[in-house]
């Protein structure tokens, strides 16, 4: 759950936009060298979904692609999507409440790839469901060469992520995940083979997945559980539960009510009896 001081931010999608602003322009205040890159970053900008826009175009440009059409791409996006900036808002929100190096709002939004990359993933899944395939497939392609998150723009992925630090995540085109889950760098939900289908992981609500799990095959991981940091989950986990190995198995319950918000990672001694 979001803590006390933090919960009124998401209730209020305007409140997250003033908090950004705000803390932007006290980090040009610390920091003046940084401020063309936080004007034009976030003060320039009239919403959050402007900002976003604004960063997914200047991320993923190349010689291939203008910043331009990028950012009318993004624009056209937010504008046609509302729910968008809301899973935007939630997805900030998660990383704000989990990951204990952040403090403000501006982190993810500026500096954390997981959180830009999640955004961008976003952007092509709403390609794909327009039926612009090709475009969907070049934004998936840039996001994997900038950020190194290679997401099927076909999978399909809920609101209130954290992906941390980021790096080596795959997720493949037949995948799901639910929402409020949370997980780490080099993350794989990944197919066993070359059949074509349905063939990658349905993942509940409120999982916790370490850093180098791989969960492969159309198996369902239940919502609640916790998957150990390097294990490789092969066969469906019951809701609640805690597995870890290679290959996993179940070694005990989940620990808590919500694992993808305590973001607990340890084993004790009582999960290998």
């Amino acid at each position: 759950m979001l803590s006390a001081a933090k919960a009124p931010l998401l209730a209020d999608r305007d409140a997250i936009w003033a908090q950004l602003r705000h803390e932007a322009r006290a980090a040009v205040a610390d920091e003046p060298l940084l401020g063309s890159l936080i004007h034009a970053g976030l003060l320039h900008h009239h919403s959050l979904e402007a900002a976003l826009a604004f960063r997914f175009s200047l991320k993923l440009a190349s010689g291939e692609m203008s910043e331009q059409i990028l950012r009318e791409i993004a624009d056209q996006a937010y504008a046609a999507s509302p729910q968008l900036g809301d899973a935007a808002r939630a997805d900030l929100m998660a990383v704000y409440d989990r990951d204990p190096a952040t403090h403000r709002l501006l982190q993810p939004v500026l500096f954390f790839k997981g959180f830009q990359a999640l955004q961008a993933y976003r952007m092509a899944h709403w390609l794909w469901q327009e039926g612009r395939r090709d475009m969907a497939y070049f934004v998936q392609m840039r996001c994997s060469e900038c950020f190194g998150v290679d997401i099927h723009p076909a999978a399909r992925i809920g609101t209130g992520i954290m992906i941390d630090h980021a790096h080596s995540i795959v997720i493949g085109e037949t995948a799901t995940v639910g929402n409020d889950v949370s997980m780490l760098h080099s993350v794989t939900l990944g197919g066993t083979g070359k059949e074509d289908g349905d063939r990658h992981p349905k993942i509940g609500d409120g999982v916790l997945i370490g850093a180098g799990a791989k969960v492969l095959g159309n198996i369902r991981i239940g919502s609640h559980s916790r998957i150990a940091a390097g294990s490789v989950v092969l066969h469906e986990v019951p809701p609640c539960k805690t597995v870890a190995g290679v290959p996993a198995r179940v070694i005990g319950d989940a620990g808590c009510p919500e694992p993808s918000h305590s973001m607990n990672h340890l084993l004790g001694a009582e999960d290998y009896r």
